[in-house]
């Protein structure tokens, strides 16, 4: 493999670390709904890691389905990812930036949500032996 495409997804992989560490510092300050947003970013991130890790295209995209989808045409086993429901973060964490979404992010949500990104985060690291 390249070496150029291996720091590439390392360069998604050091962006989504970073987005868990804000998104707990955000959790911590009660900022719920960044907090929500950036561990979605951590899941897209993860994803997109992986997928140019192999070489495989994407587009401009915070779609997490579609980017599972990606996955799964590389390794089947991502699958799982769909069973824990890991896409829905998305379009809520990209959404809960905007002033029309009204909806209140609950402590809950945003404590579920990092947990999710940890559950991706250890996934994907698994698949790239990393």
């Amino acid at each position: 493999m390249k070496e150029k495409t291996i720091k590439f997804a390392m360069g998604w992989i050091k962006k989504a670390d970073r987005d868990i560490i804000s998104a707990r510092k955000l959790f911590e300050s009660e900022i719920y709904d960044y907090s929500l947003f950036h561990s979605q970013q951590a899941v897209e991130k993860y994803l997109k890691a992986f997928l140019t890790y192999h070489n495989k295209p994407f587009s401009k995209t915070h779609d997490i389905t579609l980017l599972l989808k990606k996955c799964i045409e590389i390794d089947d086993s991502f699958r799982e990812l769909i069973k824990m429901e890991v896409d829905k973060l998305y379009p809520r964490g990209v959404m809960v930036r905007y002033p029309e979404i009204e909806d209140e992010i609950l402590e809950s949500e945003a404590e579920e949500s990092i947990a999710i990104a940890e559950k991706v985060k250890k996934f994907v690291l698994e698949k790239l032996k990393m």
